[in-house]
């Protein structure tokens, strides 16, 4: 049952200059509610914004989340932090600081406000799965001190604080575990395999696999993850996940590269490279849980969004 609210509802989204935040606030303002956008830039743009400016409803403040943010809100969504390997391990010990300091600051606002406070968590807490599917009752296989660690275990540590506040302070949370997850809006250079293939296919350069390609990875088109993050923060108030959210449909890395080459009509060849460290050799989420409580699973096929996702991109390519 949703919740109600007195007047229009006013919602914080942290990391809303970013490809998932951007997507989400555009479904937000569609619902009425008014926005309070809080990035500090570090990978979001705000060229996903321009085309907001002038909304009436629609603020932005550039903060980072490791420092507390003293606002006025109705609902809150944390999904601050850098999402990509190339970004997040470029300052490993800012990604960490931003996940767990983050956390701590925006719970503490949250029970300061007594309001409902929305989690992106994310498949990386699974590590390199020894079970496959991925339930969300696995603990999952990280390793602690690997140069993913800084991603892996922060958000690890940030699911930890989220349910600590819930049991010890009864704070009204939802946790959700994203799976890979593409489209418009994407950062072109994140180093993300959609966005790497795409744009290098694009450009009729060599497109790079790690390993032999054999790796298997599930993709999930944000609007199909924006559907499901909507359907969670609705629900009911005495569930709060975690709850996987992705596209169960799996496919290798080689796969992946030969569509997008198909569909891009390039002429770029593929190249194997190392494979990186601690890199999840299957990935792919099982989402019963989402399907059973949430009503929710993913429609839009790979085809499909990977058409849409090259649209976008043709327009930056060079």
């Amino acid at each position: 049952m949703a919740r109600q609210t007195f007047g229009r509802r006013r919602t914080l989204v942290t990391g809303g200059a970013g490809f998932l935040g951007s997507h989400l606030i555009d479904r937000l303002l569609a619902r009425g509610d008014e926005i309070l956008c809080v990035d500090n830039l570090f990978t979001g743009d705000k060229r996903n914004l321009d085309h907001l400016a002038g909304h009436p409803r629609f603020e932005f403040m550039r903060h980072d989340v490791c420092f507390p943010l003293y606002v006025e809100v109705d609902e809150i969504w944390n999904l601050a932090c850098p999402a990509s390997p190339i970004h997040y391990q470029h300052d490993p010990v800012q990604t960490t600081k931003t996940s767990v300091h983050g956390a701590i600051n925006l719970l503490g606002l949250a029970k300061r406000l007594k309001v409902r406070i929305f989690q992106a968590s994310t498949s990386e807490v699974y590590g390199d799965p020894e079970i496959h599917p991925q339930p969300e009752s696995y603990w999952g296989n990280v390793n602690p001190i690997g140069i993913r660690s800084c991603y892996d275990e922060g958000k690890r540590c940030a699911e930890t604080l989220f349910f600590d506040y819930h049991r010890q302070c009864g704070l009204d949370i939802k946790v959700a575990r994203i799976f890979n997850t593409y489209g418009p809006r994407m950062h072109p250079s994140d180093g993300r395999v959609v966005s790497n293939f795409i744009m290098q296919a694009l450009r009729g350069e060599p497109i790079t696999i790690y390993g032999d390609g054999s790796q298997t990875r599930s993709f999930c088109y944000v609007d199909d993850l924006i559907d499901g993050f909507i359907a969670l923060m609705e629900s009911e108030e005495d569930r709060p996940g975690p709850v996987n959210l992705g596209n169960p449909q799996e496919f290798t890395i080689r796969q992946l590269a030969e569509k997008v080459i198909a569909m891009t009509g390039s002429k770029s060849e593929l190249i194997e490279e190392p494979l990186p460290q601690d890199d999840p050799l299957q990935r792919k989420p099982d989402i019963s849980l989402a399907r059973t409580w949430l009503q929710w699973e993913p429609a839009i096929s790979l085809d499909e969004g990977l058409g849409r996702t090259i649209s976008y991109f043709s327009t930056l390519a060079p």
